[in-house]
């Protein structure tokens, strides 16, 4: 039985994008690419997908993670806005 050969995802992408940004039919970019057209297809309907989906297709667990570094962000800008204004600060007390 021949072993089936696998792709990089990166080729994958690239391909799938091939057709979707290029408006190509799937059977021309597949030949030139040389892979099969169904399995392009495959690519493209996940690409696709991906597309669609975007950050709904997150996982729970990804989803509350997303959250609490936006939390976290928020509260090192914060910070950061006060050091700016502190600095500010102490640099004009030591002018005097």
């Amino acid at each position: 039985m021949p072993r089936r050969s696998t792709y990089p995802e990166q080729f994958r992408r690239n391909a799938a994008r091939l057709v979707l940004d290029g408006n190509r039919p799937i059977r021309d970019v597949a030949r030139e690419l040389g892979v099969n057209h169904e399995t392009l297809r495959n690519w493209v309907n996940a690409h696709r997908r991906e597309r669609r989906d975007g950050p709904a297709a997150l996982a729970g667990e990804e989803r509350a993670e997303l959250a609490r570094l936006r939390r976290r962000v928020a509260e090192l800008e914060l910070e950061k806005e006060i050091l700016r204004k502190a600095a500010v600060f102490f640099a004009r007390e030591t002018d005097r």
